[in-house]
């Protein structure tokens, strides 16, 4: 959005054509998305002069499902109609704190920063991700009650109608979106050991299924809320061929609810992803590791090798561990 100010002006009739071409800049967003794809540029060239692969899913992600959801929730039809209706600015919000977040997530940026940086800006990247304040905001369910609370806070205190009102609040209410949204997301999705050891992937999946749960809830009490949310200010500023301010909520609601169900399935598969890729990469090192321990001994200088030279005993035998007793039950008797 414009950070004008003010009574927005007379808006002609939303229809799929004006839906689809009506865009106007948002400088604060746009400095945001360019700054961001410049950072993200640069750690690619970055791997591409020393040679190091980086997987083009993950750049689409970033560039199109993040910064591509960042560039519609500012500056399409959702933004030029918010201060009209109140379902653009609904779909606005849940686009900054659940779709963006996902794709920005699944670029894997924090994996890039710490590949493409001289080593001790890594280290300075992994220092800020183990610090205490990072570990508290990213624990799974202290930033799902975040982006709880923040969308609760928008909707049902002055803020969103204070920010309707105000060019720059309604800025720093997107920044805050995005953050608490990403604040989850990210740490969920990158490789980087960013979330405490217990959160393994089938872990992560549990946490996100239940966040899935939990981000239903703002939609569904928006929905279904007998009170106008920022009431004053569009029943005020609603152009005349505009729905009843009732069914305007109700429809904010429900595309609220509708959006927060579809990204928890994406969401789940990328982490289901990432857990059969870690189950692959164990057991192909467990494989080299026993193909490793199965080599026999080599004879001393000097020293023919015997007919029957005796083998290096393999790990299983000698470790006391829940795995080598499995494997010790497994292997066949000689």
């Amino acid at each position: 959005m414009s950070l004008s100010e003010g009574t927005p002006p007379t808006l002609p009739e939303l229809t799929v054509g004006r839906f689809l071409s009506s865009w106007e800049p948002d400088v604060p967003a746009l400095l945001v998305i360019m700054v961001l794809a410049a950072l993200y540029g640069w750690g690619l060239l970055r791997l591409k002069g020393r040679g190091e692969p980086w997987s083009a899913a993950r750049t689409a992600a970033f560039a199109l499902l993040g910064l591509g959801t960042l560039s519609v929730a500012t500056m399409s039809a959702l933004a030029v109609y918010n201060r009209a209706l109140f379902w653009p600015a609904a779909v606005q919000n849940v686009l900054l704190d659940l779709i963006a977040p996902l794709g920005l997530a699944l670029g894997d940026p924090l994996r890039l920063a710490v590949q493409a940086l001289p080593e001790h800006g890594a280290d300075l990247v992994r220092r800020l991700m183990r610090g205490r304040l990072v570990r508290v905001l990213t624990f799974p369910l202290v930033s799902t009650a975040l982006v709880l609370t923040t969308e609760l806070t928008v909707y049902f205190t002055p803020y969103f109608e204070t920010a309707l009102a105000n060019g720059w609040l309604h800025e720093l209410m997107y920044l805050q979106l995005l953050l608490t949204g990403s604040l989850f997301v990210v740490p969920v999705l990158t490789h980087e050991q960013a979330l405490p050891a217990w959160c393994t992937h089938p872990v992560r999946a549990a946490l996100v299924f239940v966040d899935g749960i939990v981000d239903a809830v703002p939609g569904i009490v928006v929905m279904t809320h007998s009170t106008l949310i920022a009431g004053a200010w569009y029943l005020s500023h609603a152009p005349s061929w505009a729905p009843e301010i009732h069914q305007d909520q109700q429809l904010g609601g429900g595309a609220m609810l509708s959006i927060a169900e579809l990204v928890s399935v994406p969401f789940l598969l990328a982490i289901l992803v990432q857990w059969v890729r870690f189950e692959r990469a164990q057991t192909l090192a467990l494989d080299r590791r026993l193909d490793t321990e199965l080599i026999p001994a080599a004879p001393a200088p000097g020293q023919a090798r015997s007919a029957n030279p005796d083998r290096v005993r393999p790990w299983w035998e000698t470790e006391n561990s829940t795995v080598a007793e499995r494997l010790r039950k497994q292997s066949p008797r000689t």
